[in-house]
């Protein structure tokens, strides 16, 4: 059994906070079932990364950018459009001096989880 969106969606930010980032909830979606963005801050950099998540064919949860580039202001219309398609759509955005993203699951194109 999965756990409900709000949930997992408190875990990724306790798991961010414990490791001193700031993370928070951009954009809140349906409780139970809402599709997740999550959006991390390098704030050395300035430079953002969106991650998206997806299932493979074999069932296993993993996540992907769907858009290239590093500039916040195009993730955030990315993230816009999106919620328009699915308003249950939930954005959690991460600011860490390291830009980490704080996700267990597999990253596409990423060895190991930041």
């Amino acid at each position: 059994m999965e756990l409900s969106t709000d949930i997992w969606v408190a875990a990724l930010i306790r798991r961010a906070e414990l490791s001193g980032a700031f993370a928070t909830v951009g954009m809140k979606g349906d409780a139970r079932a809402g599709s997740v963005l999550v959006k991390a801050v390098n704030q050395r950099t300035g430079e953002a990364r969106l991650y998206a998540e997806a299932t493979r064919g074999d069932g296993e949860r993993v996540w992907m950018q769907p858009r290239p580039g590093e500039a916040e202001r195009d993730l955030d219309q990315y993230a816009e459009r999106a919620r328009r398609i699915d308003p249950d759509l939930w954005l959690v955005e991460i600011e860490d001096s390291l830009g980490r993203h704080f996700l267990t699951e597999a990253v596409e194109g990423e060895g190991a989880p930041s």
